[in-house]
């Protein structure tokens, strides 16, 4: 029997006991390539559990009554006391980063679609006077860590199918911005079919192919096993994870102080927040249920629970998820090892498919569900987990919206850049004309105290410039 054939009949049984079979209609139309692109695929999609995932998906949690047995999360706040002070905090996140103790992940597999970017959204000119890439921003935050630290932060970049190759054609034209080729690693996270939201079947997007997307941001723990990246982490001596995401350029890149909590409190998991803005923000919602720190997706907060205030008039549950995390190795190292440590999620989304007969289905309205998963969902299988709260003005600028959008729009993100970068600016003793931007590259300064070092008091700035 031909090999295509016996891969055939392997495949067939499988589909069968799983009411899949439909996946090989077209078989004999194909050539020796896509039958076994077809073939490949199905071995990767865990045809056996697509059932189970189908039925879950049918049946919703019951997030009301989750996040009415909810408090708001034990942390550690801006101006709150502590059993751990921000110094001590500050001085063990540095004596790991000199130690050569931290990595970094960089979670980059999205593209752009909503800037109206078709590209990798590394890519999208952020820098308000020298138009900067993210990439650019980021790669360079890192860059001066590690020579703030006199020792380079390996950093991990999780790509997706859809950016992977230019991504790493981008990343090498530009030389990886300084980084130490040596100490960058770009890795795929993988993907799951698309259903059918009726019938639980799996969906074609081809003769030869299955209608596949990305599997969430928390595919990067079964990805960072399959690329031997922990294997990695482990031989080079790193014991702590650096995760952030690529919208956010104004991340504080490896926060001393956010590692400091993470190693002095013996968490698993850290978790960096920041005080929502209002009750309707579009954050995550760190939340504790039954003695374990979880997040409800603000979606799944019902109104009534988001808008509960304190006695001050501050929101209870104050606390939106940034996206920024601390793991240990270890704790990666043992999830990674159970199908089960991360959940699934699903949606129902609108995907192009062929029919029985072959021909291309454009659906109007939802007809598929898609799995995904999310890292956040660790949290409660950490033995300990912290929150601590950032100032969003200082740390936190996403760009996910359009430009012109209110919030978390490139334009928002440009205008706190200019804002913190005048703030530093000013506590030098400098002067900036209204409606001026001034752009610090991280390359020039990484903070206040840095900016304070290298401007002289009194110099004025009265026209766009960008220092570096």
């Amino acid at each position: 029997m031909m090999s295509d054939e016996r891969d055939r009949a392997d495949i067939e049984s499988l589909l069968a006991a799983h009411g899949q079979q439909h996946l090989l209609a077209f078989w004999a139309e194909l050539d020796a390539s896509q039958r076994q692109q077809l073939i490949g695929q199905i071995r990767l999609a865990h045809v056996e559990q697509i059932g189970l995932r189908h039925r879950a998906a049918r049946r919703s949690n019951d997030w009301s009554a989750l996040a009415r047995r909810a408090t708001p999360p034990v942390a550690f706040r801006l101006n709150g006391a502590s059993e751990i002070s921000i110094d001590a905090a500050r001085t063990a996140g540095d004596a790991a980063l000199r130690r050569g103790e931290i990595g970094a992940i960089l979670v980059a597999g999205g593209q752009g679609t909503r800037l109206g970017f078709a590209q990798p959204k590394g890519k999208y000119s952020i820098g308000p006077v020298s138009g900067a890439s993210l990439f650019q921003i980021l790669f360079e935050k890192l860059l001066a860590v590690g020579r703030r630290y006199e020792i380079p932060v390996p950093l991990y970049v999780m790509t997706s199918d859809a950016t992977h190759a230019a991504t790493e054609d981008y990343l090498e034209a530009q030389r990886y911005f300084g980084l130490e080729t040596n100490c960058v690693c770009l890795f795929c996270q993988g993907v799951m079919p698309a259903v059918d939201a009726t019938t639980g079947k799996i969906l074609l997007s081809s003769k030869s192919s299955l209608a596949l997307s990305p599997d969430g941001h928390g595919g990067m723990l079964a990805a960072l096993a399959n690329a031997d990246c922990l294997a990695d982490m482990q031989w080079r001596g790193i014991k702590y994870l650096f995760y952030f995401q690529v919208d956010n350029p104004l991340v504080e890149m490896c926060d001393p102080a956010l590692i400091g909590y993470h190693i002095l409190s013996g968490s698993e998991m850290s978790t960096a927040a920041v005080a929502k803005r209002d009750a309707d923000e579009r954050l995550g919602n760190i939340v504790t249920i039954d003695g374990r720190t979880r997040i409800i997706e603000y979606s799944d907060l019902p109104e009534d629970v988001a808008k509960q205030q304190n006695l001050d008039g501050s929101l209870r549950f104050w606390a939106g998820n940034t996206a920024v995390h601390v793991f240990d190795v270890a704790f990666l190292d043992r999830c990674s090892r159970s199908d089960d440590a991360l959940p699934f999620h699903t949606a129902c989304k609108k995907v192009s498919c062929i029919d029985e007969l072959g021909n291309r289905v454009e659906s109007s309205e939802p007809n598929a569900i898609k799995f995904e998963r999310f890292i956040f969902d660790l949290l409660p299988a950490a033995e300990r987990a912290i929150v601590v709260e950032a100032d969003a003005a200082r740390t936190f600028a996403p760009v996910k919206n359009a430009p012109g959008e209110k919030r978390d729009s490139p334009d928002t993100c440009r205008a706190a850049m200019i804002a913190l970068h005048r703030e530093w600016l000013e506590s030098a003793g400098a002067k900036v004309a209204l409606g001026t931007p001034v752009e610090i590259s991280p390359l020039f300064a990484l903070d206040a105290a840095e900016a304070r070092a290298k401007i002289e008091p009194g110099i004025v700035f009265d026209k766009p410039t960008y220092l570096r």
